[in-house]
């Protein structure tokens, strides 16, 4: 890990093995050190991204990796990926710095969802995460509910998890801290149309409160945009992952904190939530 401090920045999720970010990762760390980011958590979605992730993790000390079947996956992983899964975990245990497992979860906003062939999925790494003490990265729209009916049933890990950039109910905030959640804000619910997302959060307590960019995707608002990036294929603005400052600043107004509290306290989030020493 980079030297850190109770005012360093730190990205609960986000995806530089995206092949849209592959132009920044070599000047990455430069940007990192410039920003005071001390640690990043990597996400994969699918087996075929896996190594990528473990990669980073090894080429870059502010990596933290995390391996999850993505519930729009699940119908294409091959047979074999609970024991892919299970390598790669094993072999970012080689390299002596946490790991999580995710991106995983539930989804009905997707088109033609297979629910019961996504809580099988979900269902065996939520049980992974809880046999190892691992931190679990949520994904989850449209199925608020019965995430939660699924979470109240089972073991979880005792390091928690993260539902990560929480876009549920306000009202169910405290029934998911009761059952050990983190909730992670992304700099997107700043735009003037996620003002719903933003009541949500102001009903989490600071203590379960985690930062992330979720790069290249949840773009903050642009004139918030330190670091632009533009997708030449997709012909659009993208989030660049060296905006977590400003994904912070945001959260810091939306949320009436104090910026310099609102750092410590992730920081101290962030580091029990992973088992950061």
């Amino acid at each position: 890990m980079l030297s850190s401090d109770d005012l360093s920045y730190y990205d609960a999720h986000l995806h530089l093995q995206d092949e849209r970010l592959k132009e920044v990762i070599t000047g990455l760390s430069k940007v990192y050190e410039e920003e005071h980011v001390a640690g990043v958590v990597v996400n994969g979605t699918r087996p075929e991204d896996w190594p990528a992730v473990l990669q980073l993790a090894v080429d870059y000390s502010f990596v933290i990796p995390s391996f999850g079947l993505h519930p729009w996956y699940v119908n294409e992983a091959p047979a074999d990926w609970q024991n892919a899964l299970i390598h790669h975990l094993n072999e970012a245990d080689k390299l002596n710095k946490p790991a999580g497992i995710g991106e995983c979860g539930l989804d009905k906003w997707i088109r033609d969802y297979d629910l019961d062939a996504q809580k099988r999925a979900f269902l065996w790494q939520l049980e992974l995460a809880a046999e190892r003490d691992l931190p679990l990265s949520i994904h989850c729209l449209k199925a608020w509910g019965t995430l939660y009916d699924v979470l109240r049933d089972v073991h979880k890990p005792k390091c928690g998890f993260l539902l990560h950039s929480y876009g549920g109910p306000a009202d169910m905030v405290d029934a998911f801290v009761d059952q050990g959640a983190y909730f992670s804000f992304s700099g997107y619910f700043a735009r003037e149309d996620k003002s719903a997302k933003l009541e949500a959060f102001r009903k989490v307590p600071l203590e379960r409160l985690l930062i992330e960019t979720d790069a290249p995707d949840m773009s903050p608002p642009i004139e918030s945009i330190v670091y632009p990036l533009f997708d030449e294929n997709e012909k659009r603005i993208i989030n660049h992952p060296g905006n977590i400052g400003s994904v912070y600043r945001l959260a810091a107004h939306c949320l009436e904190y104090n910026e310099e509290e609102l750092r410590k306290q992730v920081a101290d989030n962030v580091q029990r939530f992973l088992g950061l020493s």
